[in-house]
């Protein structure tokens, strides 16, 4: 009991922040305060759209920036990860909100936050290594049109329509945007997004976002103009934490919910990591600290109104870019967020709507990398279709169901490949057997007609076991064969089981089988179906092919078939003997 008191204690202290992080902060404040700073100017506009987009509130976007991103940013596995509210997340909580309503988006936020817990003790962060690239791709890719499918209704300026499935939302917009035109809310947003994507294309490091939001304001503001919807009131300050949106009642039906958050919050953290370790040198993110520190986050942003988190790619990335080093430059964008959310939210709150969606248009539009897509789709055809499938399931079902369709396949695909890999060959029996033992042509000749020996390449397993050994149960016409098994990369009980199967086929008509090389971790595997007893002669098998042969021989002398020699070969054997057992493995 002591010792797993122990282990549960140092496991929750490997998930604390250690001195290494506040000695990272100290190295260069300066540059990590102006990468936060930096990263804050752009996280705004974003924060306030996929808050909007969520159903929640531009407010519920903002507090989940502060509030999320500051405890993401001490407790995460990563030095340079930025986290809050994204639109992979909004994706998801756009079906919560429409049937469980705001208070149950609260209340999935928190149970995921128990979830990403439960799973960083579990040490579940390192599987994120499994997930095929095609399938991130497409991941992203789908995310990317959904984000910017979300943005119809306050692209064009219209009410956004009931339903929960974003391709209806955003045809039925366009429907009411026949009817009644809205050309102010339509121009603003493609301002917003032109600047912002052709000044990233000029100027990277310039944050181009604000610049377009605040001049699309200002014009808004100046011009008088009534059919730019503003985003609205927003409180002056965080509301005091409060559990008051739970209801023990209808925690049942939001475990199903929750765990896809927690399931897309791994995912999407984890993904943004390893991003980051890949564009800054020296740097490697703990993914199970990384869990720890967004389920914390998670757990403490519904408490002050704010939607469940993830890290962010996008932010992230400028983070990066913008010269951080430590957490410092994170905690700092979720500070400079709390000054704006104490000093100025009434200027905010007059951020026409449609800016903020040309805003989160222009995003999508960034996610998607032409030539990561190209290089994928040119690959190979499984490539291809597992990055197809997943952005279509994406699109059509939800991001969740989509990871899972895309592994699905992926896995599919790939156990088909490694299955064509697994080769059954008829092989000579002069093939690495003749050796200063062997007899001469006439008897080689002799054996060839009796004796038939089949050499197995690659994996032995249930993708690729009936295949491979659909054409050794139908031999006929022989008295002996020998399976030469060392190239045997690995063997399942669905393996044996065919194995024996076809084994015991043989042995009906007479055939004696007779093994080589089976490796010692394979045997423990065929013994435990009764495999390995039905290769055995005289209780043992070979361990080279020679020996093999040779027990063949004696089986057919013993039958009459092969002329008993007059005088048998001694037991000494030279170098090149051994040689040649070593080669007929």
């Amino acid at each position: 009991m002591s010792t797993m008191t122990a282990r549960a204690r140092s496991r929750a202290r490997s998930l604390l922040p250690s001195r290494a992080d506040l000695a990272a902060a100290r190295r260069d404040p300066k540059r990590d305060l102006l990468a936060g700073l930096t990263v804050a100017i752009v996280a705004l506009p974003l924060a306030l759209g996929f808050g909007v987009s969520s159903g929640l509130g531009a407010e519920a976007g903002l507090a989940t920036a502060v509030v999320a991103g500051a405890l993401a940013a001490v407790f995460g596995g990563s030095n340079l990860q930025v986290s809050g509210p994204t639109g992979a997340m909004t994706v998801v909580l756009v079906p919560i909100v429409a049937e469980h309503g705001p208070g149950g988006v609260l209340a999935v936020g928190l149970i995921a936050g128990l979830m990403l817990l439960a799973l960083a003790f579990a040490r579940a962060g390192r599987y994120m290594r499994y997930v095929p690239a095609p399938v991130v791709e497409g991941f992203t890719l789908g995310i990317a049109c959904v984000i910017g499918l979300q943005q119809v209704p306050n692209a064009l300026g219209v009410a956004k329509p009931e339903g929960d499935k974003v391709l209806v939302v955003a045809w039925r917009a366009a429907e009411a945007f026949v009817r009644e035109p809205n050309w102010t809310a339509v121009a603003l947003a493609a301002a917003v997004a032109a600047v912002m994507l052709l000044g990233a294309h000029r100027r990277p490091t310039v944050p181009f976002s604000i610049v377009a939001v605040t001049g699309a304001t200002v014009v808004a503001q100046l011009c008088h103009l009534d059919a730019a919807r503003p985003i609205g009131d927003l409180p002056a300050g965080l509301p005091a934490p409060s559990l008051a949106f739970l209801d023990p009642a209808a925690l049942g039906s939001l475990l199903a919910p929750a765990v896809a958050v927690a399931a897309l919050a791994a995912l999407e953290s984890l993904l943004s990591a390893s991003v980051a370790d890949g564009m800054a040198k020296g740097q490697r993110h703990d993914p199970d600290r990384e869990l720890f520190g967004q389920g914390l986050a998670n757990i403490a942003a519904p408490l002050f109104g704010g939607v469940p988190a993830t890290g962010a790619i996008a932010r992230t990335a400028v983070n990066v870019r913008t010269g951080a080093g430590s957490r410092l430059a994170a905690l700092t964008h979720a500070a400079v967020l709390a000054v704006v959310v104490f000093a100025a939210a009434p200027l905010v709150s007059r951020i026409p709507l449609a800016a903020l969606a040309g805003v989160l248009i222009a995003t999508a539009v960034r996610m998607i990398e032409v030539g990561s897509l190209r290089a994928m789709a040119r690959a190979t055809r499984s490539d291809a279709l597992v990055l197809v499938l997943t952005a279509v399931a994406t699109l059509a079902l939800d991001l969740v169901y989509a990871v899972i369709i895309g592994l699905a396949v992926a896995g599919a695909l790939a156990l088909r490949a490694v299955a064509k890999q697994a080769r059954l060959n008829q092989v000579s029996l002069q093939d690495g057997t003749q050796g200063p033992e062997s007899e001469g042509a006439e008897e080689h000749a002799l054996l060839a007609e009796h004796i038939v020996a089949y050499r197995l390449d690659g994996p032995l397993f249930f993708a690729a076991a009936h295949r491979l050994l659909l054409e050794l149960s139908e031999v006929t016409d022989v008295d002996v064969v020998i399976l030469r098994m060392s190239r045997v990369s690995t063997v399942d009980a669905t393996g044996a089981l065919v194995l024996k199967d076809a084994v015991a086929r043989l042995h009906g008509r007479g055939i004696t089988v007779l093994a080589s090389g089976i490796r010692p971790g394979q045997r423990r595997v065929l013994a435990s179906v009764g495999a390995l007893d039905l290769l055995r002669r005289d209780g043992h098998d070979y361990a080279t092919t020679r020996e093999a042969t040779a027990a063949a021989r004696d089986r057919l002398r013993h039958a009459g078939v092969l002329p008993v020699p007059a005088q048998s070969p001694g037991p000494a054997r030279n170098a090149a003997a051994v040689t040649g057992e070593e080669t007929a493995r």
